[in-house]
């Protein structure tokens, strides 16, 4: 899903390529591309973790990243922004998500980045379940907890 060919979200089982997100958001206009690259790692909390497995409701969740992304721009001069996130099986070394912000100077793209991940952890409706060696759970974010 796009945006006026500025805002690229989408949700895959497919394997997620940096540089072809990175090519969505170059700008001859842009001096600063940043980007996170989250991968799976092969241990949380001394368990070996075999694979994560996604699921999402997807045009739900495309909305919420949509208008993440609307709100980034109220807050930092930002080209271009792809946000891209695997369901399915995604086993370990392999990228589940990867967002990309370009900017005319680097700050604003660190910045935006760094809040993008941040809130669709929180506020996407994308839920991942790690797969260890003695079994598996469903995971909450941190950020989904209640705060009170």
């Amino acid at each position: 899903m796009t945006n006026l060919n500025k805002d690229f979200v989408k949700l895959t089982s497919e394997n997620l390529i940096l540089q072809d997100i990175i090519n969505l958001v170059k700008d001859d206009g842009a001096g600063a591309i940043t980007t996170f690259n989250g991968t799976t790692r092969n241990i949380f909390k001394d368990k070996i973790v075999v694979r994560l497995e996604y699921e999402s409701y997807i045009p739900m969740a495309e909305k919420v990243l949509l208008n993440l992304i609307c709100e980034a721009r109220t807050k930092w001069d930002i080209t271009k922004v792809a946000i891209y996130h695997r369901t399915g099986i995604v086993p370990v070394g392999e990228t589940s998500v990867i967002v990309a912000v370009s900017s005319i100077h680097r700050k604003e793209s660190l910045h935006a980045v760094e809040w993008l991940i941040d809130e669709l952890k929180e506020k996407a409706p994308i839920w991942k379940k790690e797969v260890y060696s003695d079994g598996s759970v469903w995971k909450e974010n941190a950020e989904n907890r209640q705060k009170c």
